[in-house]
């Protein structure tokens, strides 16, 4: 099958699993409820829940134990991207080219709507814990405990780049933004697939140095984005980052190096993934895809 179809049905099944979570009684928080929704069904890639679910296809098929948790990492996802664009933080007005929650809605239920996405996917997992069968419970706990631990991990990211906005850092300072406010997510994801997949340590060690390489061409690509990007196409302001005087791969090292590197690690990436042939060609589409997408 190819790359473009595989995506598309993927995105399907985590759209199809996200509408069973929507929040549709007429309650007096019907309003903040349906900002939770605007967000979360606003038209995302899905790029992380997707990658748990290929990672875990790797070692097995049946995949309806794995999607409590591709649930709950895409409503972290848009808890974040709704926080990031208030006024507060990136003060954006545009998302997936719709206006952002705060502009839809206002500042304190976009501000609380993220606060209920955030809570509502520790919902849904400790709904799976409930409900599992005691053999399955101890990975689901060290599932639990990574999940918790990258949430706050790209909490800490994401106030270290507001923090140091318009002040020269180092390529450590740098790195680190990149790893916690969008790689500790990503590789939660595979990480998630792998153990709830029961993949040995060494696999589990191999799909990490994967995440950990796509985590960092993701936000890289977001920094050349913002530096050239088409705004038509990513549905949203193009040079946020240089008005705001945030310090990015393309601040750092200029255009061309950041491609340099985002190319260099792209590859790296698809190296771990040898050994799996075929169970792995559509992680390895994955990160040419996030190498070369366009929003």
């Amino acid at each position: 099958m190819e790359f473009k179809e595989q995506l598309k049905i993927y995105q399907e099944i985590v759209n199809n699993e996200l509408e069973k979570y929507l929040r549709k009684q007429d309650v007096p928080e019907k309003l903040l409820n349906n900002s939770m929704e605007y967000s979360l069904m606003a038209g995302g890639k899905r790029i992380r829940p997707i990658l748990l679910i290929s990672t875990y296809k790797i070692f097995k098929q049946n995949i309806e134990e794995c999607m409590p948790y591709a649930v709950a990492i895409e409503m972290v996802h848009n808890f974040s991207l709704i926080h990031d664009d208030l006024p507060g933080i990136d003060d954006d007005d545009f998302r997936h080219g719709k206006p952002t929650n705060h502009k839809k809605f206002n500042e304190a239920t976009a501000i609380l709507a993220g606060d209920g996405l955030l809570n509502q996917a520790y919902i849904v997992i400790s709904n799976s814990l409930k409900n599992s069968k005691l053999e399955d419970l101890s990975k689901k706990l060290k599932v639990f405990n990574e999940f918790s631990t990258s949430v706050d991990r790209m909490i800490a990211g994401e106030f270290v780049d507001t923090e140091y906005e318009g002040k020269q850092i180092s390529s450590e300072y740098l790195e680190y933004i990149h790893q916690n406010k969008t790689g500790a997510l990503i590789k939660l994801c595979v990480r998630m697939g792998a153990i709830l997949s029961d993949a040995s340590e060494n696999n589990l060690k191999k799909l990490t140095n994967y995440a950990e390489k796509i985590g960092l061409a993701f936000q890289i690509k977001d920094d050349i984005l913002s530096e050239e990007g088409n705004e038509e196409i990513l549905g949203k302001p193009v040079g946020n980052d240089k008005l705001l005087k945030k310090c990015t791969y393309v601040s750092k090292y200029g255009l061309q190096k950041a491609k340099e590197i985002l190319n260099k690690i792209t590859k790296e990436a698809i190296e771990e993934l040898e050994e799996y042939g075929d169970k792995a060609e559509f992680l390895k589409q994955l990160a040419l895809y996030i190498q070369n997408r366009n929003k």
